[in-house]
């Protein structure tokens, strides 16, 4: 009877070790995992990648906790991005210099990935020269880019020693981004809708250092 006993409570263990560890497997907040980003400008909605679980992870987490709400975006810069989560922006004063902020939270190991490109509409996380080109464990930006030559794209291969799929030259080509940073920052995302919302932020007028002269602020919240 003993033997039966310690044997049910092995298979017992053997389930619940399995499905532990097909919980730990599963993409936090879901597969499709979605932020709706709300601007002074308008709505965008972004689609976050499964391949990036770590960036995708922290992001949902701050996101979750409010941490976005009422940050700016403090930098734009035209034919380039937009880029916030400055927690320094949430009380600045206007015309002071921003993107310093954030410093003292865990940075995120870089998930680079070739598949996962900075085209129009990328979801990226910024960074500073560390030498491992690990991510700003808050601040993002969203990539309004432009056109891209095949020139461009062949001199681009190899600095960085890599080949762009045919795929991935036509999106470059027709729709554009900021291929020059690609390998170099972690992309982890891509907006679904409200590119248009990128392009009305890049023509607020700004200042010497790339910020809005007027206040763009944001809410995130994770689509329902």
């Amino acid at each position: 009877m003993k033997s039966i006993l310690l044997g049910l409570c092995l298979i017992s263990l053997s389930f619940s070790s399995k499905a532990q560890d097909s919980e730990s497997t599963k993409p936090y907040g879901g597969e499709n995992a979605k932020v709706v980003i709300q601007t002074d400008m308008g709505e965008i909605i972004v689609q976050l990648y499964n391949e990036t679980p770590l960036h995708k992870e922290n992001f949902l987490k701050l996101v979750e906790k409010g941490f976005y709400d009422s940050l700016l975006f403090h930098r734009i810069i035209p034919e380039f991005m937009i880029q916030g989560g400055d927690p320094l922006s949430k009380n600045a004063a206007k015309g002071s210099a921003l993107g310093m902020g954030g410093g003292d939270m865990a940075r995120i190991p870089a998930e680079f990935n070739e598949l996962l490109i900075h085209k129009r509409g990328a979801l990226a996380a910024a960074r500073d020269n560390n030498p491992e080109k690990a991510s700003s464990a808050c601040q993002f930006y969203l990539v309004q880019g432009k056109q891209v030559t095949d020139e461009e794209l062949d001199q681009l291969e190899l600095q960085q020693g890599r080949k762009y799929t045919e795929e991935q030259r036509k999106i470059y080509k027709e729709i554009g981004g900021t291929p020059f940073l690609d390998m170099n920052y972690t992309v982890f995302g891509e907006v679904e809708k409200g590119l248009d919302v990128i392009d009305k932020i890049l023509e607020a007028k700004r200042d010497n250092n790339n910020r809005p002269l007027q206040d763009i602020r944001m809410k995130i919240s994770v689509f329902k």
